[in-house]
């Protein structure tokens, strides 16, 4: 067994620091509107049990080899890919994987602070009641003069980074767990008073229904593989913050007592809840104000202020959820800044504050080319047969979602369950030679690797090229 290695960055206080922190990073904007949205939109139920099957097959095994690594590592994940393909006699380019994952999470956080931004500026717009009695076209036009103004997208960018590099640079302790012990337990406050007020409506059972019950009528004009396991797949991988260093550098201050399997487990519990809670808040108001279950931004930013100016107590209620999606989105942005500031404080020797400042001022100046893409930098191209019209954000999403996270994903399975020894990983697991462990390695090298491929290829559009999908 290899000597422990410590963190100079110090270490979580207790499991439940690590699982809040770690349910923080996966809980993000996708699971309020996404989430709920290709439930109810891919057979309600059946989609939702596909989902859990997705998660526990292929989400947790990855995650707990992701944490793992990070545990035993104990450093940024580009220098816990070197010293553990060192320490397994493996080629040193391991560490380009943890470069990856860095990478990702670094370009999604210059786009993601930038849609984050849209949130602070919706908080203000609807505690002032700025969509009492809009329509849906005052909505869209006020959604429409936001994303066009690349002047007041760039301040709500700038706030949300400095909100950011606040918490990250005083460390692991003083900010990143003093920060989602709190914001965590508000953002589920946050979430069940929505959900109390979504049980006061009208149609709130459609709404149960439409996110629950499996329409078979649906179902039956639906593709098994093209409308539900590909969308789920896709959401248990992503939802999980798989990928992008950020759980690799949480389970880097994760106590060497503390249960890994214990820990991705209710994460994923966690993870889950606040998705489905999200639909039980969203849709119950969506039907009772007879509005159209839209994805993505339109639902958030057009389709709910509509809603919110017609409710009684609209304007507080909606000031709530906007809120609540600040919440979401300063946990996630926290881990994906969190890599690259333990890689400058490790390598460069410098102090957390100033690493911290510096990441902050690049990942500020990156996002200037997403408020750009939105104005003045739009322009329009297809990937996989589908049209684009956002420039240079859609192709940083693409590259992210589409290529770097799913291959990091795969890497990290290939690295923990076929080229670490045995030895390594029974001893980090602490599980034996059990037989959860022996269901984790056959998960880990089979399962999951094979979910990852559906997914890259899916995403890179092979299989609408081949007719799989339309």
């Amino acid at each position: 067994m290899t000597a422990k290695r410590t963190s100079i960055h110090g270490q979580w206080s207790s499991r439940w620091a690590f699982i809040l922190a770690a349910t923080g990073s996966a809980v993000g904007l996708g699971n309020i509107w996404r989430f709920p949205y290709l439930a109810g939109e891919n057979g309600g139920g059946a989609f939702v049990l596909v989902y859990l099957v997705c998660v526990v097959l292929v989400g947790i095994p990855i995650m707990m080899a992701e944490i793992l690594l990070g545990r035993r590592g104990r450093q940024s994940p580009i220098n816990t890919m070197d010293s553990l393909a060192a320490e397994e006699g493996l080629s040193r380019h391991w560490h380009l994987l943890g470069w990856m994952g860095v990478v990702a999470g670094f370009i999604i956080l210059s786009y993601y602070s930038v849609i984050a931004g849209w949130t602070l500026a919706y908080i203000f717009r609807t505690g002032a009641g700025a969509f009492v009695d809009a329509d849906a076209a005052f909505s869209k036009q006020m959604f429409t003069e936001l994303i066009s103004d690349p002047e007041r997208l760039l301040a709500w960018h700038t706030i949300f980074i400095v909100m950011s590099v606040v918490i990250v640079s005083r460390g692991v302790k003083s900010g990143l767990e003093r920060a989602v012990k709190f914001l965590m337990p508000a953002l589920l406050i946050l979430l069940l008073v929505m959900v109390g007020y979504a049980m006061s409506t009208e149609r709130f059972m459609d709404g149960i229904t439409y996110l629950f019950v499996p329409d078979f009528e649906q179902l039956a004009d639906k593709n098994f593989f093209a409308d539900i396991l590909l969308p789920a797949l896709g959401q248990a991988f992503f939802s999980l913050s798989i990928g992008m260093g950020a759980i690799m550098i949480y389970g880097s201050y994760l106590s060497q007592k503390s249960s890994i399997t214990f820990n991705c487990f209710s994460i994923a519990i966690a993870d889950t809840s606040v998705a489905l809670l999200a639909g039980v808040a969203i849709f119950p108001i969506v039907f009772t104000y007879g509005l159209e279950p839209a994805g993505g931004p339109g639902l958030i930013f057009i389709t709910l202020p509509i809603a919110f100016g017609q409710m009684p107590f609209g304007t507080f209620f909606g000031t709530l959820f906007f809120i609540l999606l600040l919440f979401a989105a300063w946990t996630s942005s926290i881990s994906l800044l969190e890599p690259a500031v333990t890689w400058l404080v490790e390598n460069r020797n410098m102090s957390r504050v100033k690493a911290t400042t510096i990441a902050g001022v690049i990942a500020w100046l990156l996002g200037l080319v997403t408020v750009l893409s939105f104005n003045h930098w739009a322009f329009s191209f297809s990937f996989a047969g589908v049209i684009k019209e956002n420039g240079l954000f859609d192709i940083f999403d693409i590259l992210t979602s589409n290529i770097l996270l799913p291959i990091g994903g795969l890497l990290v399975a290939i690295f923990a369950a076929w080229l670490m020894s045995r030895s390594s990983t029974v001893d980090e697991l602490g599980l034996g030679d059990s037989t959860a462990y022996q269901a984790w390695r056959f998960a880990v090298r089979y399962v999951a690797p094979f979910g990852v491929i559906v997914i890259f290829l899916n995403a890179i559009g092979v299989f609408k090229l081949l007719g799989f999908v339309e």
